[in-house]
């Protein structure tokens, strides 16, 4: 509703009496989209405690994204269910902008990747070992086309000493770079806290740019020099669903300024992406999707994180929630 609606704060929408959903079980964004509740009032709670207490106090009925800890917290109520919001978990990556120094030269993205351990990420991210895994594949383990394929220049023992002889190969000296970091969006701000500790312990001149959300979205798309606005990391991550297989994958793309912010530029990996896509069956799409991961281990377009199991927390009186990629409003109903 247009004119209940309140920017930052809360989004009203009502069920229209016209649709006709499909006569079949609803089946994650297919089947019947039946609505059965005739209002849902979308608020946004930047504060989690006080996003929690909203919920265990039934002032509110469900909360998408839960942070881990307060997660625990409310599962240990009676009143509320806490669960895993999809089976193929969330890929973290961690993701250069190749256009500015330092990361436009290969070697300082390897040197990011030789001290990369994935623990230190995904503790942070989501707690307890349960709810992630490590996943040294650009594409979501468990899935058809994940692999081990280059993934020692991940998983290998950390070389410190070796990343400082990349970083002084790459003829670093010095200059800014800028982590971005929305304190309002629980995955970024905990990959930017974690990278920046990182890179101090490499001894980089890093500099924590800490906003909201929608001011690093509008950030992450400049392509200006750090001094008028532009930035070197950020980290982030994608529902398991989209990183499937190298023609889905949103930052795996390596085609210059066309590519997704950090406008990677590879010959190669373009090629097999297409090469890839034209395959005709699942085995040599599989061999090609090694290459690529492969080629991906050495030039870094960006570093996996790895795979966690995000929750989601509604109260008990809520029926019919839908598990799967995304979080669907049908279905759903109050009693």
């Amino acid at each position: 509703m247009r004119e209940e609606f309140e920017p930052g704060h809360k989004a009203v929408y009502l069920k229209n009496p016209d649709y006709v959903p499909r006569n079949e079980p609803p089946d994650c964004a297919s089947g019947g989209k039946v609505v059965k509740l005739d209002r849902v009032e979308w608020l946004v709670v930047p504060e989690p405690s006080t996003a929690a207490a909203a919920l265990g106090g039934g002032e509110v009925d469900w909360w998408e994204n839960p942070s881990p800890d307060l997660a625990r917290v409310l599962a240990a109520n009676p009143d509320i269910t806490v669960e895993d919001t999809d089976p193929l978990g969330s890929m973290g990556l961690l993701r250069f902008n190749q256009l500015l120094p330092p990361f436009d030269n290969v070697k300082m993205r390897q040197a990011v990747l030789a001290v990369f351990d994935q623990e230190d990420f995904l503790t942070a991210l989501a707690g307890a070992p349960k709810d992630w895994k490590r996943c040294a594949s650009f594409f979501t383990c468990g899935t058809p086309m994940a692999s081990a394929a280059g993934a020692a220049a991940l998983t290998g023992k950390r070389d410190f000493d070796g990343a400082k002889r990349l970083i002084a190969e790459a003829g670093y000296k010095g200059e800014k770079i800028v982590v971005l970091d929305a304190v309002d969006l629980l995955t970024n701000h905990i990959h930017a806290l974690v990278t920046t500790e990182l890179f101090n312990k490499l001894g980089l001149n890093v500099e924590l740019a800490t906003s909201d959300w929608g001011t690093v979205v509008t950030r992450r798309a400049s392509k200006k020099p750090i001094a008028e606005g532009g930035w070197s990391v950020f980290g982030t991550d994608f529902e398991g669903a989209e990183m499937l297989n190298p023609w889905l994958n949103p930052p795996l793309p390596a085609n210059g300024e066309k590519a997704w912010f950090g406008w990677p530029k590879d010959d190669k990996i373009e090629a097999l992406r297409n090469e890839w896509l034209q395959a005709s069956d699942s085995e040599a799409r599989q061999e090609i999707a090694s290459k690529i991961q492969e080629r991906a281990f050495e030039t870094v377009p960006y570093v996996p994180t790895g795979q966690y199991f995000p929750k989601t927390a509604y109260r008990k009186n809520v029926k019919g929630v839908i598990i799967g990629p995304a979080l669907f409003m049908w279905n759903v109903e109050k009693s």
